[in-house]
This record gives C-alpha cells, sequence and structure tokens, in this order.
C-alpha cells in the first residue's frame, strides 16, 4: 500500500470552496499533504491546505502546470478543464473522479443519453441545439407544455434550469444548446451519496429526502432518512449503485432521484463529488462524507455509511435585498439549542441565496429533529453588516 500519512505524498484539489474545505478537514485529521487551486484569492480553502494557488479551473496550463505538482488529484467542482485532466492521467497523475466520468457528467444532454444506454431509469427527454430547434418541436406538438427546461453545460443550484409552463416562458431562455425533459409528476425528491473505491468496494449511505425552496430552487431542508417506505429506499439505493457502477465513478456520487407518484424511482442527475444532500454526514453518520470520499480516491476501505442518529441539515443562505460583509445573526441563539451544529464557510461577501453555509440538527426522534430545524431557519439571519 501507498504510503500517505506524514510523508511527501501530495493530494491536489480543484476548487476551494466549502467543500474543499470540509474535505481538508480529513485530510488535516491524518495528515495528509494538500495543494488546492482556486480562482478566488478569498477561497475558503486557502487557510487549511499546505499549499494555496489561485488560478482558472478552465485554463489548459493552468490546470495542467498545478497537477504536473501532485500525485493524486480530485475535485470539489465539475466546470474544470478536462483536457488537461486527461493529459495528466495518461502521464501518469491519477485523477478521481476520472476525466471520462467528469466529461460525460459535464454536459447534462450527453448524461442523460448515458442513462438511456445503460438501461437506467430516467424521465423522457429530448436535446436540442438552440431555442429555434426547441420551438419547432414544440409548435408540432412533438414537445408538450409545460415541461423542463435545462441547459446542458453549467447550470447548479437551481441555475441553468426552468420550468416553461407557456410559449412566452421561452423568451426569458437564453439560445443555447439545451434539454427539454417532461415534467414529473413525483411525490418526493430524493438523493443517495455512493461511495466507490479503485477495487470496485460500494457502499451507499441512507437515502435522503429533499425540500426546496419555491423561489431559489435551492435546497432548504435535507432529512435523513428519508420518510419513505423501507421498499422504496431500497429501490433507490440500487438504483444509485447501479448508476455508480456503470459510470465506473471512484470516489464520491451525489445521485439526486425522483420519487413518482407510482413509487417508481428516476434518476435526475448526478454530481461525482461531495454533495449538500450529504453534509448531515459529518455529524449524523459514522463516516462522513468527505473523510469517505478520501478514502475511495486513495483506494482505502470504505467507512461505515450508516446513521449514527438521524439528522436535519438546514442550508444557510444570504437573506434577500442583502449584499455586502457578512453577519451571522442570532447564531448564538441556534447554538444554545440541543443536537445543533453550524458550519460557517467563511465567504467574508453575502448575496441573496448565495450559501454561506449549513446547520446540522442530529435528534434520535426524526421529527423533532425537523422541528428543530424550522425553529433554526427562523432564528438565524444571514444578513450584510450595516
Amino acid at each position: 500500500m501507498r504510503h500517505y500519512f506524514s510523508t511527501d505524498f501530495k493530494l491536489g484539489i480543484l476548487g476551494g470552496g466549502q467543500l474543499g474545505k470540509m474535505l481538508l478537514q480529513e485530510t488535516r485529521k491524518f495528515d495528509i499533504q494538500t495543494h488546492v487551486l482556486d480562482p478566488s484569492a478569498e477561497a475558503p480553502s486557502r487557510f487549511a491546505c499546505n499549499h494555496f494557488e489561485q488560478g482558472s479551473l478552465q485554463d489548459f496550463d493552468t490546470v495542467y502546470n498545478f497537477g504536473k505538482k501532485v500525485d493524486v488529484l480530485t475535485f470539489e467542482i465539475e466546470t474544470i478543464n478536462v483536457d488537461a485532466l486527461e493529459k495528466l492521467q495518461a502521464e501518469g497523475v491519477t485523477v478521481y473522479p476520472s476525466p471520462q466520468t467528469l466529461r460525460v457528467i459535464q454536459d447534462k444532454g450527453i448524461q442523460k443519453n448515458f442513462y438511456t444506454e445503460k438501461n437506467i431509469p430516467t424521465s423522457p427527454f429530448s436535446v436540442y441545439n438552440d431555442l429555434k430547434a426547441l420551438k419547432k418541436d414544440i409548435k408540432s406538438r412533438k414537445i408538450e407544455l409545460p415541461f423542463v427546461w435545462k441547459s446542458t453545460q453549467g447550470g447548479y443550484d437551481g441555475k441553468g434550469v426552468k420550468i416553461v409552463r407557456k410559449e412566452t416562458d421561452l423568451q426569458e431562455l437564453p439560445d443555447t444548446v439545451c434539454l427539454a425533459e417532461n415534467l414529473i409528476s413525483f411525490k418526493n425528491e430524493l438523493a443517495v451519496i455512493v461511495v466507490r473505491n479503485a477495487e470496485g468496494q460500494v457502499k451507499t449511505y441512507p437515502v435522503v429526502e429533499m425540500e426546496f425552496h419555491p423561489e431559489a430552487n435551492q435546497v432548504e431542508y435535507v432529512i435523513c432518512p428519508a420518510r419513505i417506505s423501507d421498499k422504496v429506499a431500497k429501490r433507490a439505493r440500487e438504483v444509485a449503485k447501479n448508476v455508480s457502477e456503470a459510470f465506473e465513478h471512484v470516489g464520491l456520487l451525489a445521485v439526486e432521484l425522483f420519487q413518482t407518484e407510482e413509487n417508481e424511482i428516476l434518476v435526475n442527475e448526478v454530481a461525482p463529488r461531495p454533495h449538500n444532500s450529504g453534509h448531515y454526514s459529518i455529524e449524523g453518520s459514522f463516516t462522513s462524507q468527505f473523510e469517505n470520499h478520501l478514502r475511495a480516491i486513495l483506494n482505502l476501505p470504505l467507512g461505515n455509511t450508516d446513521s449514527k442518529v438521524g439528522a436535519v441539515m438546514v442550508n444557510l443562505v444570504g437573506a434577500e435585498n442583502h449584499e455586502g460583509q457578512v453577519e451571522y445573526k442570532h447564531i448564538a441563539e441556534i447554538l444554545a439549542m440541543n443536537g445543533v451544529t453550524p458550519h460557517i464557510y467563511g465567504k467574508k461577501i453575502t448575496r441573496p441565496f448565495r450559501k454561506m453555509g449549513h446547520v446540522t440538527i442530529i435528534n434520535k426522534d426524526l421529527s423533532e429533529a425537523r422541528k428543530i430545524a424550522e425553529k433554526v431557519k427562523g432564528t438565524i439571519k444571514v444578513v450584510s453588516s450595516p
């Protein structure tokens, strides 16, 4: 086995946001040397790593030159120059998840076609090169309103996604390569974190249920375990595992799912990295998603994914009409509540709906945890200093 702990081994992380920061808590626990690349001089990860570099994640030379300094390379964001990753891989740098996996996932059109090829259940869809082609199919009734419009590239946290209910909604859309997906009538939006190491050992975390903010289209609460039947939970974990094995993915894969009115499980989309839907695992699980990502990319035995206790995660996002130096109001009040742990990401500037942190509430009684989560949400405010 390779020696990673307290040695000259170097782990490179592309992206220095909050996911990188939380991953670095695990590398510090194991005394693994880390290099981080991020475009922002104010990146949350800059203090927690051994070496920080500021630079573009989309620039071939920047990513390539950074990757040549490390032994294993991973990432916490998908918008990376994949050509540079492929060249590094060809020259002997271990890159996990693989550039081949990332290339499929980066483009939602390619991702959806991949599910069809691999017989993975997903909502019916069509891919269009531009708005003109989409409008033509609407006119000829090949596409029925309403439907879900998605940009094939670059969408996240509700951006690049819109429900088209009437033809005039098309006027607000950019003229770009896009997907039109059937609007699914669903009971629940679920997610499963899958972890897989290079030897092919696979584990799934319990199914979580996601409650969304109606305006921002961002996850407001993540509830673990999801309030669903054992049969549906078993099926969701099976589907998520099948997705991971189809990708031959190494590391963490967050699989977002719909539970339809008929209790079918459909794959919505995936993220090949630690994910918002797994943050509860820091306090709630025997092994956090971040530690298991590290174990997987270093081809170490995977940790126990079971929950120690019921958990609800609340996203802390910037309040509307507030932009500027951040202030967390009433944080002492939530710290006084039982089982409540805030995580502050280290972003100095708040903007409306910007993810600034999260709070985990753990309790043996899940319904009690959900009540406390509501109280937390109503108490703490992420505002700009006057």
